[in-house]
């Protein structure tokens, strides 16, 4: 049974990539890194087509490729709460432009979206997510990948529009049905915005510890707009969001960072907190800062823009600036991985098993 739920899931998807698709029109915002958060989380799948009713629809459409074919994906739209069918590559261009800007180097484009494609393969292959609206494969949100269609593209780039979805558009064309895979399965393709010189390890920021998800310099990000930030807050508030009671003058101590510099561990009082539920509890831009006290403020410094694990968005722009290829760019900030047809790595794959995993807010 578990076989016959598999190569649903496998024929399911394959009619997604091998059926041809339009290539229409999506959207994007100017600022890099909408989505960029990941939690772990727990998914099942449901499927209810049995072994017999699989392998008669095998042999039914062995020599064609149309039988079982699905051209779109269900996208849950949070603004009306409306599913809506998109096609593939349609959703892959609306995503792309939604989370990079369409003024990055066209390598970087390329980059962006093999990761919203690998992204959605999947999604779909993990199985139903339980956070999902029944009938919805994703969200147009960052709970998933932000996707906005042509009607609110058009709306957000005004007099923009031609040349920015030509660009976008000629990203998802050239890559088509390309995916970033490890071992032969599609990877957790995790973004950020930019990063504070260092990427950071899965395990450093969550608990999974993901072999491709390695720490690696990312120097270009310096010269990021969202590379240095300043926070400011009273004492109340910040014992507020952090249930803490701070002592005269004192702010708490940072004792340990991690592999890619951003804050491991910090001590308040006799509370102990990681870098990642201070950043979350107080709103801050990445994990990395340091805090002084000042009369009844706090003054915290952050360098960076998101959590910091995979590829970072600022630096892939500026590695193709450099001339560096989209395959260079994933290759530098993914361990290890490869580019393959999507449609082929689902034809050998099993079921996927480890980390399970979506996209939430930054």
């Amino acid at each position: 049974m578990i076989r016959g739920m598999m190569a649903v899931v496998l024929i399911f998807m394959m009619g997604i990539l091998v059926v041809p698709v339009i290539l229409v029109t999506a959207f994007s915002s100017d600022s890099p890194g909408n989505n960029l958060e990941v939690t772990m989380q727990e998914n099942e799948q449901q499927f209810g087509q049995t072994e017999m009713e699989l392998e008669e629809g095998n042999n039914e459409d062995a020599n064609r490729q149309d039988g079982m074919s699905i051209e779109s994906v269900s996208v849950f739209r949070s603004n009306n709460e409306m599913i809506e069918e998109v096609p593939l590559e349609e959703y892959i261009i609306g995503v792309v432009a939604s989370e990079m800007p369409a003024s990055y180097e066209m390598e970087a484009l390329k980059a962006q979206a093999l990761t919203a494609r690998t992204y959605l393969v999947r999604q779909m292959i993990d199985g139903n997510d339980l956070n999902l609206p029944e009938g919805a494969d994703v969200t147009d949100t960052v709970m998933h990948q932000v996707y906005k269609n042509d009607d609110e593209l058009k709306e957000t780039w005004g007099n923009d529009y031609e040349w920015k979805i030509s660009r976008v558009r000629k990203a998802a064309l050239e890559t088509e049905g390309q995916i970033i895979t490890y071992e032969e399965e599609p990877i957790t393709a995790t973004f950020f915005s930019t990063s504070n010189g260092y990427t950071e390890n899965s395990e450093e920021y969550w608990e999974n510890e993901i072999p491709y998800l390695r720490s690696v310099e990312s120097p270009w990000d310096k010269d990021s707009p969202r590379y240095e930030g300043d926070r400011q807050m009273t004492v109340n508030e910040f014992e507020q969001e952090l249930g803490v009671q701070l002592a005269d003058g004192e702010v708490g101590k940072i004792i340990s960072r991690t592999t890619g510099g951003r804050v491991a561990k910090v001590e308040i009082g006799e509370q102990t907190f990681s870098g990642r539920e201070i950043r979350d509890a107080l709103e801050l831009d990445s994990s990395d800062f340091d805090w002084e006290r000042n009369g009844d403020n706090v003054v915290i410094q952050t360098r960076g823009w998101g959590h910091g694990v995979g590829m970072s968005q600022y630096g892939a722009d500026s590695m193709a600036k450099s001339g560096k290829t989209y395959r260079e760019i994933i290759d530098h900030y993914y361990h290890n991985v490869h580019i393959e047809e999507a449609s082929s790595v689902l034809v050998n794959n099993e079921m996927l098993d480890g980390d399970q995993v979506s996209f939430a807010n930054e």
